[in-house]
């Protein structure tokens, strides 16, 4: 890497070049991983508000990501993502012969490696 910066580290001059993708990587993570697709905008509210919602999921994926990384499974939380996405959550409701209903919720697993992840990270599905 060659700059005309000069006095700080390799590794300050690295994340300054890569900083634009990490920022690109905000509107990505929205649109592929949120599904949440663009739409054009036309008040200045509405454009202020998708860049808030794209701030928040970049907060949100990194986040998770320095807490893979802390619990030792890397620093890249699509994987985790992908095997969360398999999870499913089932609302139950039964009527019982005097009319009332009984609600519950059933959280079903569909591998081990799930319940791996969410053991590392500390994280409990409440059912």
């Amino acid at each position: 890497m060659r700059t005309n910066v000069m006095g700080s580290a390799d590794k300050e001059r690295w994340k300054a070049c890569i900083q634009p993708t990490v920022t690109e990587d905000a509107f990505r993570i929205r649109k592929s991983y949120l599904r949440i697709r663009p739409v054009r905008h036309h008040k200045e509210d509405r454009v202020l508000a998708l860049i808030l919602v794209c701030f928040l999921s970049f907060v949100l994926w990194r986040t998770l990501g320095e807490e893979c990384k802390r619990v030792g499974l890397g620093d890249e939380p699509r994987s985790v993502l992908s095997e969360f996405t398999q999870i499913r959550l089932a609302a139950i409701v039964l009527l019982t012969d005097a009319g009332k209903e009984i609600r519950t919720r059933y959280v079903r697993l569909s591998s081990d490696h799930q319940k791996f992840l969410l053991e590392r990270l500390g994280l409990r599905l409440s059912s």
